[in-house]
């Protein structure tokens, strides 16, 4: 069975193979909605899309085992190029996906929460 790895909850999970990871994070007690770099995330944990890929708000980094993660499907691509999460893809494009949308099919290294990129380099590129 795989194993996640939530390196901001210093958490270890072991999860079925083909499990989502939102479900399996959420199972877990880790917190996966950010809101706006922060602002608003208590909100988002109830306003939230509920697994759909619509609201952007349950974002990660997978920062080891991205090829263990299920393909990036439509609904994720338009959130990520003109949805709400396009702020925090921008200079993240390899790497980030939303849990809602991602099915675990190996090991990997998940961060939570990215902040959003209003004012870093590669937004001005």
């Amino acid at each position: 069975m795989p194993i996640v790895n939530f390196v901001n909850e210093k958490k270890q999970v072991q999860v079925p193979e083909g499990a989502n990871l939102r479900v399996e994070a959420l199972k877990a007690g880790v917190k996966i909605y950010n809101g706006f770099n922060g602002f608003g995330a208590k909100a988002n944990e109830i306003f939230n899309c509920h697994g759909f890929g619509h609201c952007g708000t349950c974002r990660v980094l997978i920062t080891k085992g991205m090829e263990n993660a299920s393909p990036m499907g439509v609904m994720e691509k338009l959130n990520f190029r003109a949805g709400p999460a396009l702020f925090a893809y921008i200079g993240h494009e390899e790497n980030m996906r939303l849990a809602c949308r991602t099915t675990v099919n190996g090991d990997m290294d998940v961060e939570t929460c990215p902040e959003m990129n209003l004012y870093g380099e590669p937004f001005f590129k």
